[in-house]
């Protein structure tokens, strides 16, 4: 192997490397937090809906749901397929209300978000 050829092997190595150590595989966690409209969590500082109806208007105007724990954390619902798709038809039965959520959690430049395995009321909700 000549030295050019050694060179493009040993770049396409370390490239692999600093890939593979920038992917988060995701780490597998529990939430408990509400269901809110993002724009209110960000805009009203909200620390739960201002109410159920609301919190449904808004996801049917288009607004994202997420999921905004008790630590304050705001977890982006996100799908693990390709191509990707929005998740409020699986948040809207909770929208408003207090949950329980597991799946895969990734974090990347400030924000956190949360491929949904399994949701459900917390005890108390109706």
């Amino acid at each position: 192997m000549n030295l050019g050829n050694a060179a493009k092997v040993l770049l396409t190595l370390i490239c692999a490397v600093v890939l593979a150590s920038a992917y988060d595989a995701g780490k597998s966690t529990t939430v408990k937090g509400y269901v809110l409209d993002s724009a209110c969590a960000f805009t009203k500082g909200l620390n739960k809906p201002i109410s159920r109806d609301c919190a449904i208007a808004c996801a049917k105007a288009g607004s994202p749901l997420v999921i905004l724990s008790d630590d304050g954390t705001i977890y982006w619902p996100i799908a693990a397929t390709t191509p990707s798709s929005g998740q409020n038809e699986k948040l809207l039965p909770f929208a408003g209300q207090k949950v329980t959520a597991s799946g895969k959690v990734y974090q990347r430049g400030g924000s956190t978000a949360l491929v949904i395995e399994k949701i459900e009321l917390q005890a108390g909700q109706k």
